[in-house]
């Protein structure tokens, strides 16, 4: 019997694809699953490798199924050793690495359900989502034990060499006995860390929709080379970088410590990996770099989610690695939902386009009253879901093909003197100008037009009455005459989420002090 990972063709997807078929790719049903049996214990023969993990300074760590499951074995009944009961919290705040993996896959393993924590969280933010699941135990380095230590009723373990070895006295084998309606994973969006985003609950089942995604949005297939340089912490990194391909038995690459966009190319080359799923911010640093060309790639299926791909880097994409890259379009509360379908070859992907729905899926634009959009109108994405209509809070339009474009988010909107313009829009003509690395553009107070432009331009040019009005005139014209920033800044950075989005919203609060002040 054919499985859905059998097709590689948009129109087989359209045609073989029903929900239940999804559970066909795995080992477990609706009644019994766990999430570690199907991405780890399975896929045991033959000493296959599982993950490389590529650290900054140039080492690798090479993990085999085999190695990853018999270590996750002994640390589940490590776990029930120190008393850790079904359903129990137990928190990883690790960077990839052997300690991370065996310490998610036996958590999950055992019954209790993994929360892994970002590591660049400080003291506020370590507490405020230590205190929202209240985990048993809290997994972590040397550094950050220092940090967290004091929270009550958490026992801090540090994940050190000592630690590794302590495993070795528990057993390596165990049988998980998990439903598929138990909770496997807690996942907190990201967010400031005095401001805590509320915790996705995902149970063990979730994986089995997660195969849309792995399926249609990455185009991961059995037999890929997969690597998402996303940190585990997040919903990316986690789910789409690590579960999905792992569920197939596929080999993945994934990276340790502060990003380097040309030591991502040489992992790239050297481990000779043909799908790669990423945030547009990677993608940006890399053509930043100015060095991929020094390098080749095996590079096949590239997709991309998180916020919008300017225009320049999609053209960069496309002349470096020799194939598009695909949009990939959802949220953490409804998963995946528009999609590109990477390595479909009756599939056209067009340059700024979300893509079309995933198979079995609705996505509609609607206006305020809820009425579907004609093309090219601007409303907002909503999805079908439980019979009713979802909103997502992000704008967009259809075009006359079906395929859905990114509008921005609902509060990214500017108006000024009546006109609506995209937040989005403004900056992919502002990353035109060669000079410019980076850019976020919000509406700001204007006593005559309500809100004008400002955009915030990160750049090693040094900045000046010239290189605004270059900015100014470029916005002028590729977009409108009223669409140009009317006040340019030159900053060194950008505010970013945890995630590597650009976080428009502290901007936005930050000229809102300023024009209280």
């Amino acid at each position: 019997m054919q499985k859905l990972t059998d097709f590689t063709r948009y129109a087989d997807a359209q045609a073989h694809y029903a929900p239940q078929k999804l559970w066909d790719v795995f080992d477990g049903d609706r009644e019994s699953f766990n999430i570690a049996h199907e991405c780890v214990d399975r896929h045991v023969a033959g000493d296959r490798e599982a993950i490389v993990v590529v650290q900054a300074d140039g080492g690798e760590v090479h993990i085999s199924f085999a190695e990853l499951a018999a270590l996750s074995n002994r640390f589940a009944n490590y776990l029930i050793g120190r008393g850790i009961a079904t359903g129990d919290r137990v928190a990883i705040m690790l960077e990839p690495s052997l300690a991370f993996y065996v310490a998610i896959f036996g958590a999950m393993k055992s019954g209790a359900i993994a929360v892994p924590l970002f590591t660049l969280f400080g003291p506020d933010g370590i507490r405020l989502r230590v205190n929202d699941c209240a985990p048993k135990i809290l997994l972590t380095n040397q550094d950050k034990a220092a940090m967290s230590s004091g929270i009550d009723g958490v026992d801090v373990v540090i994940a050190d060499a000592a630690f590794m070895q302590q495993l070795d006295t528990f057993s390596d084998a165990f049988q998980p006995h998990t439903r598929a309606d138990d909770y496997a994973i807690f996942q907190y969006t990201s967010g400031t860390t005095r401001e805590l985003p509320a915790a996705v609950k995902h149970k063990h089942r979730a994986l089995v929709t997660l195969m849309l995604a792995a399926l249609y949005g990455t185009g991961i297939r059995p037999g890929d080379r997969f690597f998402c340089p996303s940190s585990p912490a997040w919903g990316h990194g986690l789910w789409h970088g690590t579960l999905a391909p792992l569920a197939l038995g596929v080999t993945i690459g994934a990276y340790a410590g502060k990003y380097d966009a040309e030591r991502l190319l040489r992992a790239l080359q050297d481990g000779r990996f043909n799908n790669i799923s990423a945030a547009a911010t990677h993608f940006r640093m890399m053509r930043n770099a100015g060095v991929a060309d020094r390098y080749t790639y095996a590079l096949q299926k590239l997709s991309f989610t998180g916020e919008p791909m300017d225009s320049e880097t999609e053209d960069f994409v496309r002349a470096t690695f020799g194939c598009p890259v695909c949009s990939m379009y959802g949220t953490t509360e409804i998963g995946v939902v528009l999609v590109n379908y990477p390595g479909a070859p009756d599939f056209k992907v067009k340059p700024g386009s979300l893509g079309k729905a995933v198979p079995g899926g609705r996505v509609e634009v609607q206006d305020p009253q809820g009425h579907a959009c004609p093309p090219g109108q601007t409303g907002e994405l909503k999805v079908w879901r439980n019979e009713a209509w979802v909103a997502t809070k992000d704008l967009g339009r259809v075009d006359a093909e079906g395929y859905f474009y990114h509008a921005g988010r609902a509060d990214d909107v500017i108006i000024s003197a009546g006109w609506t313009m995209s937040a989005v829009e403004i900056e992919d003509a502002i990353l035109k100008h060669p000079d410019v690395r980076d850019v976020a553009a919000i509406g700001v107070p204007d006593n005559i037009r309500g809100q004008v432009v400002k955009a915030f331009v990160v750049t090693q040019r040094s900045g000046g009455d010239a290189f605004v009005k270059e900015i100014q005139d470029l916005v002028r014209s590729r977009l409108s005459q009223h669409e140009y920033p009317r006040h340019v800044v030159f900053v060194d950075e950008l505010p970013k989420t945890p995630a590597g989005k650009v976080n428009r919203k502290v901007l936005r609060d930050q000229e809102r002090v300023a024009q209280s002040a």
